[in-house]
């Protein structure tokens, strides 16, 4: 029973979302979204806690600020989620403009396979539906949700561009398989980690528990590691989906150093997006929460 009044609440507030106007929808989504986070302090004082290590010179107006703008983001994605079968190759650029599409398409005419290292910026969602669009589907790694019902449901706006999902705990054989063949695959690779399949590199000069998958497919197939970040555009009133130059590979024949430098080579270009628009990345996470062996918690207050 539970399951299925997630499922129809989920359902109904897409079909609500994706019916009404875009400015309407987006508003709506911008106040859902404040509401929410209303109703979970502790999502807000893990908010405040992420932004206190990584900016410690901000003052609580510039906190508060950086997360209202998180919220404004995460609603407008909701709302831009909801209207994906209103979105065609026809209309999509509307909504987002390529930025440096030359370097995707460098990489990808290298016949190895793309790998696309991006995070939870923006409408980070609306990032891989829109390359689909203009012509570049990919495979993306995702965690299945735990309602299967809200699962298919999620999966199947997320495919409707003809990109294809792969479950991120069985991996590993489905993504060498698509880089084989010379295609893309997506990897969110700005969420902690538990132990044993990461490393830790600094993130905001804290260490951070990273995936170190991405490091492992690059290094073992030697596709192109190409960053590819969504983020809104306000002078243009548009999203830009900004890929830039494939990544140089470090090489030093050692598997554990070759992995940890570079993943920290990954780690650092999603730093530097995040403090180009600290207000449009998902500080709700709690990125540092898994800590080297013998260190102590980097959270005051306990996570929920």
């Amino acid at each position: 029973m539970r399951e299925r009044i997630e499922y129809a609440a989920a359902w109904l507030l897409l079909k609500i979302l994706g019916s009404l106007p875009r400015p309407v929808a987006r508003f709506l989504g911008a106040s859902t979204a404040a509401f929410l986070l209303w109703l979970r302090p502790g999502l807000r004082r893990a908010a405040g806690e992420n932004l206190r290590l990584a900016f410690p010179e901000w003052n609580g107006k510039q906190r508060r600020a950086a997360i209202r703008g998180m919220v404004r983001q995460l609603g407008w994605m909701g709302a831009e989620f909801a209207r994906f079968p209103r979105y065609t190759k026809e209309n999509i650029d509307r909504i987002v403009l390529l930025d440096g599409f030359e370097n995707f398409a460098t990489a990808q005419a290298r016949g190895k396979g793309v790998l696309f290292l991006t995070g939870h910026m923006s409408a980070w969602e609306l990032a891989p539906f829109a390359q689909a669009l203009f012509g570049h589907p990919l495979h993306f790694l995702a965690r299945a949700i735990e309602n299967p019902r809200v699962d298919e449901l999620i999966t199947r706006y997320r495919c409707l561009g003809g990109n294809l999902p792969i479950e991120k705990n069985q991996s590993a054989r489905a993504v060498l398989k698509v880089l084989a063949a010379g295609g893309t695959v997506g990897i969110l690779a700005d969420h902690n980690t538990l132990l044993g399949e990461s490393v830790f590199v600094d993130f905001f000069g804290i260490p951070a528990s990273t995936t170190a998958g991405l490091a492992r497919f690059a290094l073992h197939t030697d596709a192109a590691v190409v960053p590819g970040f969504l983020h809104w555009d306000s002078a243009l009133r548009k999203y830009r989906l900004c890929f830039e130059p494939a990544l140089e590979l470090m090489r030093t024949g050692d598997d554990a150093t070759d992995i940890r430098e570079n993943t920290q080579r990954f780690t650092r270009v999603i730093e530097n997006y995040v403090r180009r628009y600290p207000d449009q990345w998902l500080w709700l996470h709690r990125r540092w929460k898994t800590r080297p062996p013998g260190e102590s918690t980097a959270y005051p207050s306990p996570d929920q």
